[in-house]
């Protein structure tokens, strides 16, 4: 939820608020460019591929940790998210670039970052 809004964990003022709240909020909004980090040059970002990872995250904090999903379809579903992103980018349809894994891979075992293939 940092990474998509560009907030900090827990937003403080008269009460501390924390992400997921605020996020929790805004989604029953329904309005996603409010959401994401304002960052972003020109709101330039996939709208499909925004409330998936909006999505993700939610099903990440919930309550209850049986309803969490595994990492390992974190990583799926984010995939998704760069693929639907690099498509709209190209002017692809999103099932042309299902497979973003070759765009890049990240060392989970010694947390270095991000590496072109």
């Amino acid at each position: 939820m940092e990474l998509i809004t560009g907030r900090p964990a827990i937003m403080r003022s008269t009460e501390n608020v924390h992400i997921s709240q605020w996020v929790n909020t805004m989604v029953a909004h329904g309005d996603i460019r409010s959401m994401v980090d304002p960052r972003l040059p020109n709101g330039d970002f996939d709208l499909n591929s925004a409330w998936k990872a909006v999505e993700v995250s939610m099903t990440c904090v919930s309550e209850n940790p049986l309803n969490r999903p595994t990492m390992s379809q974190v990583v799926i579903d984010l995939k998704e998210c760069l693929a639907t992103e690099l498509a709209q980018r190209r002017g692809d349809s999103v099932t042309e670039s299902n497979d973003s894994s070759s765009i890049f891979t990240i060392n989970v075992t010694t947390g270095t970052s991000p590496s072109a293939r």
